[in-house]
């Protein structure tokens, strides 16, 4: 069963990281059509948070077309994205994993990694790379 994670620092909603979880999760090859999230009772569980929280969230994924919800059964994954190539995607995880790495052993922080990152991808898609 797939799993949620929270990070309370992120500065993200709670509701937001549970939504951007699914996507990448669809992207990457984890969850497929078909697939059943937990339920709103299995998550709110584990993560200890609102229920209303966990519906806002399966909401917005429903209304971008990703899921269905389906009353007494759950909520499945209705949308098909075409996951990155297994190849290309374990070469590059490789590559960014030890990019990370370094920059940790650098000393550089959490928010700077992320800050790092963020504005190089800005400017290749400044550059029309992205």
């Amino acid at each position: 069963m797939f799993q949620f994670r929270l990070d309370g620092s992120s500065g993200v909603p709670p509701y937001l990281q549970i939504v951007h979880q699914v996507r990448q999760a669809l992207l990457l090859g984890y969850l497929r059509t078909g697939d059943q999230l937990p339920t709103v009772k299995e998550v709110v569980a584990s993560l200890a948070i609102n229920p209303n929280t966990v519906v806002k969230a399966y909401r917005q994924l429903e209304n971008e077309g990703m899921v269905t919800a389906r009353p007494g059964q759950g909520t499945f994954i209705t949308a098909s994205i075409e996951p990155v190539a297994p190849g290309p995607y374990a070469r590059l995880r490789r590559s960014l994993e030890q990019w990370v790495r370094d920059a940790y052993a650098s000393g550089l922080d959490d928010e700077t990694v992320t800050a790092m990152f963020a504005t190089i991808r800005n400017e290749l898609r400044a550059e029309g790379v992205a």
